[in-house]
């Protein structure tokens, strides 16, 4: 039997008790029942003490600071004080972690501490777009990134806001499980297995004087989710909303934080991951039920959004017996972003 993916969860005084949750809705819960891998999370903590959090909250440490030499992933939790001082013991073992090649990743505020530890400097990262110039102006070697939902460098994953920390932690059981364990995960949480685009969608606009224009673009995605296997275009789209292709991709930019193709390209993406997981179809049909068109365009996009290959992707995260896919209707390829549980 595969050993459980260890997971520890750092904990000091200062820790958010949503990031806290979070994390451990994700990983601390046992969902092997519907096909997801084990996982073992651990509350990692200077020492066994009860750490408060704010609403009347505590976290009970379960395990000491050594454990992270054990640790597959490592998260950081974000912070009630943005500026908190982490304990001098939980920089030193986030630093020997990262020597030791562990993956980290921060949630929102908890790049802060991470820049702390000076494991930020000279890379890119990204916070809650409220706290961006706070971050630039305390780690200024940090390259901080503005309207991103997470990033990657050097194997170090920083998180938006709040609930980016949900997609943060959904892309990185994604990313070392495969996608169909992440939308298992997702569905039991009733949230999306991902979105597209920035957190730019998020900051703070003057509310339209109608919604007009929202109604029709989520009609419009929801009908691309189902007919993503069609040569859906761009100015396909936009006539469905009953727009001009200039002015659908500028609504539908300021909507979502992505252009209509990205997003498209990122939903085939999703789609064609399922298949690959789910069914034994040959390559060339996965792509054309995905609505790449052709195995060397699906490639292609594979290797930019995930550094791999649909081979190498289907070998790694396949069920071990799959079954044949059934006719391409609509809902056999939807892309993961749609909210319909399933």
């Amino acid at each position: 039997m595969k050993p459980a993916y260890r997971v520890a969860l750092v904990a000091f005084p200062g820790i958010r008790a949503f990031d806290v949750s979070v994390i451990t809705e994700v990983w601390g819960t046992d969902r092997t029942d519907r096909g997801v891998p084990a996982f073992d999370l651990r509350r990692v903590a200077v020492d066994d003490t009860a750490i408060p959090m704010r609403g009347g909250l505590a976290l009970l440490p379960d395990r000491p600071l050594t454990w992270l030499a054990r640790a597959d992933l490592v998260l950081v939790p974000g912070l009630d004080d943005h500026l908190t001082p982490a304990p001098a013991p939980v920089l030193d073992a986030l630093r020997h972690a990262h020597t030791r090649g562990t993956t980290m990743a921060a949630l929102c505020g908890g790049a802060f501490t991470l820049a702390q530890a000076g494991l930020l400097d000279g890379r890119r990262a990204i916070t809650h777009w409220n706290l961006v110039d706070l971050l630039r102006t305390h780690h200024p070697r940090v390259t901080v990134v503005p309207d991103a939902l997470f990033i990657e460098d050097d194997d170090i994953w920083t998180a938006a806001g709040t609930a980016a920390g949900i997609d943060l932690c959904l892309h990185l059981v994604r990313r070392s499980h495969g996608a169909e364990a992440a939308a298992a995960i997702a569905r039991s949480m009733v949230t999306a297995p991902f979105r597209t685009g920035s957190q730019a969608q998020f900051i703070e606009h003057p509310t339209p004087h109608t919604d007009r224009d929202a109604d029709a673009l989520a009609a419009v995605r929801e009908h691309a989710l189902r007919h993503l296997h069609e040569p859906l275009t761009v100015a396909d789209l936009a006539a469905r909303a009953g727009m001009s292709p200039r002015s659908f991709a500028r609504h539908f930019t300021a909507a979502t934080g992505a252009t209509p193709l990205r997003w498209l390209l990122d939903q085939r993406v999703a789609a064609a991951q399922k298949l690959l997981e789910r069914t034994d179809l040959p390559m060339p049909e996965v792509a054309r039920r995905a609505g790449f068109g052709s195995e060397v365009t699906m490639r292609q996009h594979f290797a930019t959004r995930l550094a791999t290959s649909p081979r190498a992707y289907r070998t790694a995260f396949s069920a071990s017996a799959a079954v044949p896919a059934p006719a391409p209707a609509a809902d056999s390829v939807s892309g993961g972003s749609s909210p319909i549980a399933r």
